[in-house]
């Protein structure tokens, strides 16, 4: 029973002991990190509100502002070690090796996240843009070092690794779309009262950029038709409403001047067959 008591004494000294002897430093080490990290967001939120003024995309404005927050925490973190008496070099040291281990281990999140610095600087498409890569397409909504989110047109989601970006063919349509329309119309039909009326149809429509200005002309000789090409160009946003718009607004011109539409039909003879 003496014995537990005196050991209980003896422990309840020590840790009284490390307290008086480490405890100020670990209460200021503590400080210390708090400080840095306040210090840290406020010194990212300054940052990346002085990049808006600059002409720089949201996703490396991102990164920057990040780098900035790490290098705030990293130095007062060190400064935290540092008063608590811990030696640096070997730390860093072994930090280095921890470091090439997990490497290692995630390949392939390092890789997004080379992919992604490529693509963040190199900007091969900015957000806003509508692109198609890799089998997917729709319009870029954020840029991020492990990933690229595309925002299709039925409203979902596409989170492509941006691994799979770099190194692919890549379409980037820019922020317009050409709508892609073909009517057919009888071959003895005025074929300059046809175009015009189409592109009077297109003027009428708000959604219809005038610049670059709507291809409208013959396009194939079909069976039964003249085949038109109709292209306007539209915002990305648009592209769907407005392709309907059109089909309904070209058919309906082009009732109201009369013009025949032929259906596909094909004469058939038989050869050796009675009259």
């Amino acid at each position: 029973m003496n014995d537990q008591v005196a050991t209980i004494s003896h422990t309840k000294d020590t840790l009284i002991d490390l307290a008086i002897r480490f405890g100020p430093r670990l209460f200021t080490a503590l400080a210390i990190l708090v400080v840095g990290l306040f210090l840290g967001g406020w010194v990212s939120r300054w940052f990346e509100q002085f990049l808006g003024r600059r002409d720089l995309d949201p996703p490396l404005r991102l990164l920057l502002s990040r780098i900035a927050w790490a290098l705030c925490v990293l130095l007062f973190a060190l400064m935290a070690l540092q008063n608590l008496g811990v030696e640096l070099l070997p730390l860093l040291a072994g930090l280095g090796v921890i470091g090439a281990g997990v490497a290692l281990a995630t390949q392939g999140v390092l890789s997004n996240m080379v992919a992604g610095l490529s693509i963040i600087f190199a900007k091969p498409f900015r957000v806003g843009e509508y692109i198609a890569i890799a089998g997917v397409e729709g319009l870029v909504e954020s840029v991020t070092l492990f990933n690229t989110t595309l925002g299709h047109v039925d409203h979902s989601r596409v989170v492509v690794p941006n691994r799979k970006v770099v190194g692919e063919i890549l379409h980037n349509y820019g922020r317009i779309r050409q709508v892609e329309v073909s009517v057919g119309v009888a071959y003895d039909s005025d074929m300059a009262g046809v175009i015009g009326v189409i592109r009077a149809a297109l003027e009428a429509n708000a959604r219809v950029l005038r610049e670059p200005q709507p291809v409208v002309q013959p396009m194939q000789f079909g069976d039964s038709a003249v085949s038109i090409a109709v292209r306007p160009w539209v915002a990305v946003e648009d592209q769907v409403t407005a392709t309907g718009e059109i089909h309904t607004a070209v058919l309906a011109a082009l009732r109201a001047r009369g013009v025949v539409m032929p259906p596909p039909q094909r004469e058939v003879r038989l050869v050796g067959a009675p009259a």
